[in-house]
């Protein structure tokens, strides 16, 4: 499977009120945290690799900026594990993710396997569904406001057609796709957090 990912830095209110006037279909606010897991026997930041455990809950008010969890709702837990970069013009590369019972008990295994914990992301994301597409509104603390636009395909052959149509959908959204960022939260946390070191 492949995932086919393009993101670009957004004022969040303002591509909020585009995607309804785009008619996207609101699909559910969720507040995630990612920790990010450094191999013991490479380098995954010079391999272009990530391995993650992420723990999902949904928020009390989609509306609210406020990040109340629902108090009917659990808590989901998945292990994904992304491959390099394998497109050019976006963010699209293999992954591979299932979900866990425990997410304690993952991060043990890892721990006991010589994996140690690199960082953790935490976001507020408001999901939409859009011809086929899913777009993600989010709130990224310490690093901004941005928007993914993502589709799974079968084959790499299937990459560049679904890229080029998900950069048209961020047209009509008035967004620029050449703005695009390929760099990952966690990168773009790292990097905030060097630069805030150099200073």
């Amino acid at each position: 499977m492949y995932e086919v990912e393009l993101k670009v830095a957004v004022d969040a209110a303002r591509t909020r009120s585009r995607l309804r006037e785009r008619g996207a279909e609101r699909l559910e606010t969720v507040r995630q945290v990612d920790t990010y897991y450094d191999a013991p026997d490479r380098d995954f930041a010079e391999t272009d690799e990530a391995l993650r455990i992420r723990v999902e809950r949904p928020l009390e008010d989609p509306d609210s900026s406020e990040d109340d969890h629902r108090s009917d709702a659990e808590e989901s837990v998945r292990m994904t594990y992304k491959g390099p970069l394998i497109d050019a013009g976006s963010k699209s590369r293999e992954e591979h993710e299932t979900g866990v019972d425990d997410g304690t008990e993952a991060a043990a295994i890892l721990e006991g396997l010589g994996y140690t914990s690199a960082a953790t992301v935490e976001k507020r994301r408001e999901r939409y569904a859009l011809e086929g597409y899913t777009l993600t509104l989010d709130r990224v603390r310490d690093v901004g406001e941005f928007i993914e636009i993502e589709r799974e395909v079968a084959a790499e052959s299937d990459v560049g057609p679904a890229r080029e149509s998900a950069e048209a959908i961020l047209e009509t959204l008035e967004l620029d796709p050449e703005e695009q960022i390929r760099t990952s939260y966690l990168g773009l946390l790292l990097a905030s957090r060097n630069t805030e070191e150099g200073e």
